[in-house]
């Protein structure tokens, strides 16, 4: 035991506090990437990635020369590559930084009454089988992505929320986009997912969800007009068929993660 722990003491009378500052903001940094790309098409392309690495470096062991080359000319030009790839997430990321949003979620307090209001006016949509499209943004801000409706910015309020999609509201066919605890805007258009493995039987509300939480990592809330049925998409996929208790923890799950 007296070798490691002179090690030890060696190492630590090297190091300068400037080393463990250094050390701390690279473990932050990395952090909060993997939350941005966490579950989104940036971590499969990621992935992607690591594997022709390894395809790479197996064909420079083995020698096999055309695979190199190739490979060899990707990796030669990944700089450019990644931006051209990830040029919407890279903007993404920049517009968050220095923003409370980047290094904290909505408060407890906030995050519950959401909730709350939320699960409360699907509930009351299900019940009367009107369909609806709920999007949470989270850290990332979707409006990226989304077609823009109408400005609302009121109190998130399930009185005002169920209103909206009822059937004489003129926005009752858009979603509505919930920032911090209030209605920021209602009306408005999302991606639809291109996802080929989404079943064809998914109507055009859930594929919308689909389609943003494949791009970000907003929470969406989709009542079906059909059935009555509530579910939720987060990161791609979507759970179908919750009950209020079930549609509050996932929501909650969801917005912690």
């Amino acid at each position: 035991m007296v070798a490691p722990l002179g090690m030890l003491s060696e190492l630590f009378r090297f190091l300068r506090w400037a080393d463990i500052l250094d050390i701390l903001i690279v473990s932050f940094i990395v952090y909060r990437v993997a939350l941005l790309i966490k579950g989104t098409r940036t971590s499969q392309i990621l992935m992607g990635l690591v594997f022709l690495f390894l395809i790479f470096w197996g064909a420079t062991k083995l020698e096999i020369r055309t695979v190199r080359a190739v490979l060899g000319y990707l990796f030669d030009n990944l700089f450019i590559i990644l931006v051209l790839i990830f040029q919407q997430e890279i903007r993404r990321a920049l517009s968050q930084i220095g923003q409370t949003s980047f290094f904290a979620s909505v408060s407890g307090t906030k995050e519950g009454k959401t909730v709350e209001e939320v699960t409360k006016s699907a509930t009351s949509l299900a019940n009367k089988k009107i369909g609806a499209l709920i999007v949470l943004e989270n850290r990332a801000d979707v409006m990226d992505f989304v077609e823009p409706g109408t400005l609302m910015d009121s109190n998130l309020d399930r009185e005002i929320l169920t209103s909206i999609f009822m059937p004489v509201s003129p926005l009752h066919d858009g979603a509505v986009i919930i920032r911090k605890g209030r209605i920021h805007m209602a009306g408005c258009f999302l991606p639809l997912t291109l996802n080929p493995s989404v079943s064809k039987a998914v109507g055009t509300r859930h594929r919308a969800a689909i389609g943003l939480t494949e791009e970000t990592d907003a929470v969406c809330v989709v009542i079906s007009e059909e059935n009555g049925g509530v579910s939720v998409a987060v990161n791609g996929k979507i759970t179908h068929n919750l009950d209020s208790t079930q549609l509050r923890k996932s929501l909650i799950e969801a917005l912690k993660s």
